[in-house]
């Protein structure tokens, strides 16, 4: 039999219950945790030399902020959110002592793995919020962070690990503001949900899932005495609603007018050539029907989460049998970002990539924690007037639950088994794959190695122009794909790059403007956003009429950058027009 505990044992905010908590505070598991992430970064990046792309480009903003010739905080770019790059810029700092924490994606890795192993506390903690007995706590936090795609995404410093842990931490927030209707939550969980859009745009939906969850529930449960007031009723929904939008409203207005007052495009992610709409134009469009595109987003779905139905069924069962309405939160949170990429991908405008449906690991684990009874009161500063009351136990448990639960943590290591050999197939996992040829024993596979040779001809090319000691400002290039070199190499300063302020003038006339070399890629798919091809569209076939010799032409051995690479030295003959 279950029953409400009295007034005196339900006290949320006495000071015994905080101080220890706070005498538990995690920071030996957290440090050990992000100890773990960082090596593996080291390693998958320095070692196997393993680096994805976009983590390279984040990477690639940070030195054109602090160490390029025309070093500003605009440099860091408008076509993504910020916050991805912004958090490397402690470690950033040192790339002028440091270079290789630039060239090996080092600063991207620590970062990820820092938030990476925020984002199993923020799991752990979920646990220890719904009181489970220490080793459900145990298990759970050890299966999540040894899932293999939140290994991959704690080590190469893709925005996942950041975004993971903003709405993780948003989802924690929300399950204890449905307990203890404590303002302080909903403030923490705008906040969070705001740093995840500075992390991501698709944050949008679940910032807005939220703000509808938190009036709704608000409304419905304000106290009955004064439902006939029906203008206070909702005035107290709106203004709980109203805490977590804020901040979220303060960081999309803040960002986009910065973005309008710099480069006169409020949304470059959508209205720039940069932009993930326009690439995937300059690939040629998407091939797939949108039922098709349904369905593999589903598959992906499936994939990380194969215990998902059968948690989500368990959870709600039990959520509906104890009137426990916390199971709410990871469902409508983590679902909304699942469905928001679901329907991007099948509009065309992403990518068929298995990390954007990560969000599916953190809820299937969540679940598996509701699924538990909850066991102690969270502890609140400050907690509102609908606060639940905590349920004690005069009796032993049900079993049932625990046997549900025993079953939950078996689905979740074998949802584990299922996401470690789905990340081998090129066709679920594109980006990932290629790492099977390093850890599977046996398995050579050449596209694979080829990708592993990424940013290889880009390294090349940086030692090759770090050589010649060049002074500032003699090599003009684009960052749309230069990114490798300029990250790989010892003196960023030699460049003229997209970010500079002078860009434009020096592209419209570089030999009048110091600028001795003029590196290039083809003119063909991602390489027609290329503003060197824009401005001279024969540069790399014919050095454009003669303005530049070809001193070398570097071939790429690596898999997803354009064939070959040439480097022409201006002549000082008449530059072609526009």
């Amino acid at each position: 039999m279950i029953v409400a505990a009295p007034a005196e044992s339900r006290t949320l905010d006495s000071a015994g219950p905080i101080e220890e908590e706070r005498q538990r505070l995690p920071w030996g598991v957290y440090t050990a945790v992000a100890v773990v992430y960082i090596v593996l970064g080291v390693w998958l990046n320095a070692e196997i030399k393993f680096i994805f792309t976009d983590a390279m480009s984040r990477v690639a903003a940070v030195s054109a902020m602090l160490w390029s010739r025309d070093p500003h905080f605009a440099a860091i770019g408008f076509v993504f959110t910020p916050l991805t790059a912004v958090a490397q810029i402690p470690l950033g700092l040192l790339g002028n002592w440091f270079p290789e924490l630039l060239r090996w994606n080092i600063t991207a890795s620590v970062t990820s793995a820092l938030f990476m192993a925020g984002a199993v506390m923020q799991i752990r903690g979920i646990a220890r919020d719904r009181g489970c007995a220490r080793w459900v706590t145990i298990v759970v936090t050890v299966l999540f962070a040894l899932n293999p795609m939140i290994l991959m995404y704690a080590a190469n410093g893709m925005s996942e690990a950041l975004y993971l842990f903003f709405v993780i931490w948003a989802v924690r927030r929300l399950i204890r503001w449905m307990r203890n209707d404590d303002a302080h939550e909903l403030i923490a969980a705008g906040l969070a949900l705001a740093l995840a859009y500075l992390t991501r745009y698709d944050a949008l939906a679940p910032m807005f899932v939220a703000v509808v969850l938190v009036f709704v529930v608000s409304w419905i449960r304000f106290p009955k005495a004064d439902t006939e007031d029906k203008f206070h009723r909702s005035w107290a929904a709106a203004i709980d609603a109203t805490v977590v939008l804020l901040p979220g409203l303060i960081a999309f207005f803040a960002w986009s007018a910065s973005s309008w007052l710099i480069t006169g495009q409020a949304f470059q992610q959508f209205s720039s050539v940069y932009g993930n709409s326009a690439i995937i134009e300059q690939a040629g469009g998407a091939a797939d029907a949108p039922m098709s595109r349904m369905m593999f987003s589903l598959t992906e779905i499936a994939v990380l989460g194969p215990a998902f139905p059968v948690l989500a069924t368990a959870a709600i069962v039990l959520a509906w049998r104890r009137r426990d309405p916390e199971v709410i939160v990871p469902i409508v949170l983590f679902g909304s970002v699942l469905g928001a990429q679901t329907l991007l991908y099948m509009m065309g405008s992403t990518f068929p990539f298995l990390r954007f449906y990560l969000a599916v690991v953190p809820l299937c684990f969540v679940l598996a924690v509701l699924i538990s009874p909850r066991e102690r009161p969270v502890v609140s500063r400050r907690p509102g007037r609908a606060a639940s009351p905590e349920l004690v136990r005069d009796q032993p448990k049900y079993s049932g639950p625990s046997i549900m639960l025993v079953v939950s943590l078996v689905l979740l290591l074998g949802s584990t088994a299922v996401t470690f050999v789905a990340m081998g197939s090129p066709r679920l996992a594109s980006l990932e794959h290629s790492l099977a040829s390093v850890v599977i024993p046996g398995r050579q596979d050449a596209a694979e190695q080829a990708i592993l040779r990424t940013f290889g001809a880009e390294r090349r090319i940086a030692d090759y122009l770090d050589d010649l000691d060049l002074p500032d400002g003699s090599v003009l290039t684009d960052t749309v794909l230069a990114f490798g070199v300029i990250t790989a190499s010892d003196n960023p300063k030699q460049f003229v790059i997209t970010s500079d302020t002078d860009f434009v003038k020096i592209l419209n006339n570089p030999s009048e403007s110091g600028v001795e070399y003029i590196l290039t890629v083809p003119n063909e798919e991602r390489g027609v956003a290329d503003a060197i091809n824009r401005r001279y569209p024969t540069m790399y076939e014919t050095g454009s009429g003669g303005i530049g010799a070809l001193v070398i032409e570097v071939e790429n051995d690596g898999g997803t950058v354009p064939p070959n690479w040439r480097l022409y030295r201006l002549t000082g003959n008449k530059q072609e027009g526009g």
